[in-house]
C-alpha cells in the first residue's frame, strides 16, 4: 500500500487533503488534521533508510493502541514519531492491506467525534528547544524529534470548515455505524441497522462513485457521492428500470433484499431478486459469477426462513436433487416401481445400463429384472466394512451413510441471522435434512465424497452380463473375477423367475379334448413332411428296432422295456419320457428313438423340462440342432428321481 491511496480514501469518503508538514528532519512529511479542533489524525513520513538503501513509508494513526492487541499484523506497531496510547505506527508497504488501514482511519475520525472535514493549511508548529521542552511555557515535555497531538490555533486568513455536502439523512445513517471488531457478524449488524434507517430513502443524484470495488459491501464502505449515486439507482430499480452500476454495489442491493430491507416477507425478498436477476443480469450487467452467487444464496435464504421444499429444490444445484431423489429409491426399493428402481441405477450406473442389450431386446423385462435383482440384493447382501469393522448392507456399502457436517448458510453474503437461536429442523427430503442448534447449523446428507461407485456399478455390471446369457440378448459379456461375490443374488433372482416363468405357463394350458385328434393329426402330417423316404420304410416295419439288437440303442431299449422299469411315483413323466431320460443317463443318443415314437426332440425337450420343473427348478434337457443332451449340473438329481 502507498501513502496516496490513504490520501485518496480520506478526500473520497471525508473530503479531506493532504498537507505538508514542516519538519526539520531530512524526508517529506505530510498530516490530515481536523480543521475544526486542528487535532491531527495522521502523520505520514517518507524518508531515506541508509541501512536499506531505500524510502520507507510510514504512518502514524490517532485510532487508539487497541488496535495493535485486536489486529495482529506485521505492518503495525507502536507509533513512530507521535507517543501516547491513542497513537499506532503503520509501515506502507506490500504487505499492508488497505482494506485495514482504510478501518483503523474510519476509527480515526470517528473518535474524533467528526464526519466530513476538508481541506486544512498547515497549523503553526509547535518550537522546542533543544531539550524538548515548550519555551512558550505550554508545558509540554517531549523526547527530541516528536511532536504532540496538542491543539493547534488556526492561522489567521484561514477559512472555517465547509459543511458536509452529504445529505442529513446520510449523515444520521453513517452516526449509526458502531465501531468494534471486524467480525463478519458486527459487519451484518451495521449493515442491517443502516439498512433498515435507509429503507424508505430516495435520492435522484447520478452514479459519480467512479469504479467501487469492495468485498461484501456496505454502506460504510462508500463516500457520500457514491452513497447518492446507489440510492438514487435503488430507487429506479424499485420502479423497474435497471441501468449498470458498480458490481459490488449491486451485490449490496440482493444483501438488502435477503436481510428483509425493502420485502415484507421472505417470499417478497425472493420475488424481488428473482426479478433483479430478470431485469439486470439478464440484460448483460453484472459479472459472471453473480448469477451463480445469487442461485446459492436463494436456495440457503429459503432452507434458513423454512420456505415450502419445492421452491428451495428449484434453487438447488439440478445434480443434488436428482441425486437425492434416486438415492431415496434405491434405499427402499419396495416401495417404488421397477421404472423408479431401474431410473434409480442409471443416475449412479451410467448411460451404459440404459443402453444394454437386455433393455433394447426387452425393455419392460429387462427393467424388472434389474430392479429385481437390486431388491434382492439390497435386503439379502452384507458386505464387510473395512472403515466401520462391521458387516454393512449393500446400500450402506455403495453410498455409505447419512452423515452431519457444519453448513455455514449465506456466509459468502453480509447476512445477520435474527433467530441463530432458535432451534429448527429443515427437511428437504428424506436424504437432506438441515438442523440448527445453539446458532450451528448443520446438514445431513449423503455426500458423494463418501460414495463408492465403483462397487456399485461392478456389481450392475455383473447383473448385466448374467442377464444378458439368461435373455440370450446382444453379446453374452465377460464376468470379471471381482464381480464373483455378487453373483449368487444375481443367481436367486433369475431362478425365481424361471420358476415363476414356467407356473405361469402352466397356468395357461388349457386342453381341448375334442382338439386331440387334429393336434395328432397335424403332428403326423409334420413328421411325414420331415422324414426321408428310407425313413419311412423302416417306421413301416414294426420289428425294425428289435431287427437290430446288435446297436448300443436297440440292446439299451431291450434292457429298459424287459425289465418292467416302472415310472416312480410323484413323477410327472410318462414312459417314454422317462425312458429318454434313461437312456441320457448312460449316455445314449436317443435321436432314433424318438423318430422311432413320432415325436419332435425340441417337444420331447419342452415337455421333460416342465414336468421336473418342480423337482429341479431348471431345464434338465437341452435341445440343440434337434439332438438332445443332458444337462451335466443335474445328473445326480435325475438319477435320484429316476432311481439310476
Amino acid at each position: 500500500m502507498r501513502p496516496e491511496e490513504l490520501a485518496a480514501y480520506a478526500r473520497d469518503k471525508y473530503n479531506m487533503a493532504l498537507q505538508e508538514k514542516w519538519n526539520s528532519d531530512p524526508g517529506l512529511f505530510y498530516t490530515l488534521n481536523d480543521p475544526d479542533t486542528g487535532v491531527m489524525l495522521a502523520y505520514l513520513m517518507r524518508e531515506w533508510d541508509p541501512a536499506t538503501g531505500e524510502e520507507l513509508d510510514r504512518c502514524d494513526l490517532r485510532c487508539g493502541e487497541g488496535a495493535l492487541a485486536e489486529l495482529s499484523r506485521p505492518y503495525l506497531s507502536p507509533p513512530f514519531r507521535m507517543y501516547g496510547k491513542k497513537w499506532v505506527g503503520i509501515t506502507l508497504d506490500e504487505r499492508t492491506e488497505p482494506d485495514v488501514v482504510y478501518t483503523l482511519f474510519d476509527r480515526a475520525v470517528a473518535a474524533n467525534g467528526q464526519y466530513g472535514c476538508t481541506l486544512v493549511l498547515d497549523p503553526v508548529p509547535v518550537m522546542l528547544n533543544a531539550a524538548g521542552n515548550d519555551p512558550a511555557g505550554a508545558g509540554l515535555s517531549v523526547p527530541a524529534g516528536q511532536y504532540t497531538d496538542t491543539l493547534l490555533p488556526r492561522r489567521a486568513g484561514v477559512p472555517a470548515a465547509a459543511k458536509d455536502p452529504a445529505p442529513e439523512r446520510i449523515r444520521e445513517m453513517r452516526r449509526l455505524y458502531e465501531y468494534g471488531s471486524e467480525s463478519p457478524e458486527m459487519r451484518a449488524q451495521n449493515f442491517c441497522r443502516q439498512g433498515r434507517f435507509m429503507e424508505d430513502y430516495e435520492d435522484d443524484a447520478p452514479w459519480d462513485g467512479g469504479l467501487f470495488f469492495c468485498y461484501y459491501p456496505t454502506y460504510h464502505d462508500m463516500n457520500t457521492r457514491q452513497l447518492r449515486g446507489y440510492f438514487a439507482w435503488r430507487t429506479r430499480v424499485r420502479k423497474g428500470e435497471y441501468t449498470d452500476i458498480s458490481a459490488s454495489a449491486a451485490y449490496m442491493y440482493v444483501y438488502e433484499l435477503l436481510n428483509g430491507i425493502g420485502a415484507a416477507s421472505p417470499e417478497e425478498s425472493i420475488e424481488k431478486i428473482k426479478a433483479f436477476e430478470a431485469g439486470y443480469l439478464d440484460a448483460g450487467f453484472g459479472n459472471e459469477y453473480m448469477r451463480r452467487y445469487i442461485d446459492r444464496w436463494l436456495y440457503e435464504f429459503a432452507v434458513v426462513n423454512g420456505l415450502d421444499p419445492e421452491l428451495t429444490v428449484s434453487f438447488a444445484d439440478p445434480e443434488q436433487p436428482k441425486r437425492d431423489a434416486a438415492l431415496a429409491v434405491m434405499r427402499k426399493p419396495d416401495e417404488h416401481t421397477d421404472t423408479e428402481v431401474f431410473d434409480a441405477l442409471c443416475v449412479f450406473a451410467g448411460r451404459k445400463l440404459s443402453a444394454s442389450p437386455v433393455i433394447a431386446a426387452d425393455k419392460e423385462r429387462g427393467t424388472h429384472l434389474f430392479s429385481e435383482i437390486w431388491r434382492y440384493a439390497a435386503a439379502h447382501c452384507r458386505i464387510e466394512d473395512k472403515e466401520l469393522l462391521s458387516e454393512t448392507d449393500l446400500f450402506t456399502a455403495c453410498f455409505g451413510e447419512r452423515r452431519k457436517a457444519v453448513w455455514y448458510p449465506l456466509s459468502s453474503a453480509v447476512y445477520l441471522d435474527r433467530n441463530r437461536n432458535e432451534n429448527t429442523d429443515y427437511v428437504l427430503n428424506e436424504c437432506r435434512i438441515y438442523r440448527r442448534r445453539g446458532g450451528i447449523w448443520r446438514a445431513e446428507a449423503y455426500e458423494k465424497v463418501n460414495f463408492k461407485l465403483s462397487r456399485l456399478r461392478g456389481f450392475v455390471h455383473a447383473a448385466d452380463v448374467k442377464l444378458r446369457q439368461y435373455l440370450k440378448a446382444g453379446h453374452p459379456g465377460t464376468a470379471r473375477p471381482e464381480e464373483a461375490w455378487a453373483e449368487p443374488f444375481i443367481d436367486a433372482v433369475l431362478g425365481a423367475d424361471k420358476r415363476a416363468m414356467r407356473e405361469a405357463a402352466r397356468q395357461n394350458i388349457r386342453i381341448d379334448p375334442a382338439g386331440l385328434e387334429k393336434i395328432r393329426a397335424d403332428a403326423d402330417v409334420t413328421l411325414d413332411r420331415l422324414l426321408t423316404e428310407e425313413e419311412k420304410r423302416e417306421l413301416t416295419a414294426p420289428e425294425t428296432v428289435q431287427a437290430v439288437p446288435e446297436t448300443d440303442v436297440a440292446g439299451k431299449l431291450t434292457q429298459v422295456s424287459a425289465g418292467g422299469v416302472a415310472v416312480p411315483a410323484g413323477l410327472a413323466l410318462d414312459e417314454t419320457q422317462f425312458r429318454i431320460l434313461r437312456l441320457l443317463l448312460d449316455g445314449t443318443d436317443v435321436s432314433d428313438y424318438i423318430k422311432a415314437q413320432r415325436l419332435m426332440p425340441s417337444m420331447v425337450a419342452d415337455a421333460v423340462n416342465e414336468a421336473l420343473a418342480d423337482e429341479i427348478g431348471d431345464n434338465v434337457i437341452i435341445c440343440d440342432d434337434d439332438r438332445l443332451s443332458l444337462v451335466e449340473d443335474y445328473r445326480e438329481d435325475i438319477e435320484r428321481l429316476t432311481g439310476g
